[in-house]
């Protein structure tokens, strides 16, 4: 390539690569955000249930699982007469280091309560390394149910709030598999209730046939729709 071969890259994407409104596709950021997938990987949050009692029981397997080891929590003993989770344990120290972060959601399928997940949230900068690590505090989804907002925070044109917090489905939850198809399989958040299923994978025409015999044996998965009515704190174990 020669000297001047470079400047026809530039100048073809400046003069030739434009929207239909007539604007190159480069956006002006912060002015402009450019609206985020469906799952996207963004800044987590802690997660509470529909009676306000914290998804997270300190078990720790999150911070196991997380390959960049951002992740630092530990659990202590729930007070009998003011728990703070409905399990034996709660999650007293919580951290999460976006330093080291990957935001490969690993956590998020590890946690057996659903209690982290990952919103849409990624436009945030910090001016110093303490603010890049999330506390619990700042984890945790407030009264009514939504993250907090925190001051190094970009949401405009980013980030909805009144989208469910959980806004990433596990790969491997039954939502995601065809068998499961229109199914409740999430318990209810803080602020949004019962998440409605998702469509799930299209059948081909054996796995349809596998179905259709499974239901009419008896043996289908028509009971997983209620599960919430016999365990307000289900969720998957």
């Amino acid at each position: 390539m020669g000297y001047l071969d470079g400047f026809k890259v530039i100048f073809k994407k400046f003069l030739g690569t434009r929207t239909d409104s007539g604007r190159r596709i480069t956006l002006e950021y912060p002015e402009e955000v450019r609206p985020k997938p469906e799952r996207f990987h963004g800044r987590h949050v802690l997660n509470r249930y529909e009676d306000g009692m914290e998804k997270c029981i300190g078990c720790e397997l999150c911070a196991g699982v997380c390959p960049a080891r951002c992740i630092y929590v530990r659990g202590k003993d729930n007070d009998p007469q003011d728990p703070t989770s409905p399990g034996e344990r709660f999650g007293f120290v919580y951290e999460i280091n976006y330093l080291r972060c990957i935001h490969c959601d690993l956590c998020v399928e590890a946690c057996p309560t659903e209690a982290i997940t990952e919103t849409k949230l990624f436009e945030f900068a910090f001016t110093n390394r303490d603010d890049a690590i999330y506390t619990k505090d700042e984890l945790l989804v407030g009264d009514d149910g939504r993250p907090q907002q925190l001051p190094w925070e970009h949401w405009d044109g980013g980030f909805d709030p009144a989208q469910a917090t959980s806004g990433w489905m596990r790969a491997t939850a039954p939502s995601g598999d065809a068998n499961f198809e229109g199914m409740v399989s999430w318990s209810g958040e803080l602020g949004y209730g019962v998440r409605a299923p998702e469509g799930g994978q299209v059948l081909d025409a054996e796995q349809q046939a596998a179905k259709a015999s499974k239901a009419s044996a008896g043996d289908g998965h028509d009971d997983h729709g209620d599960h919430d009515d016999d365990d307000a704190h289900g969720g998957h174990h």
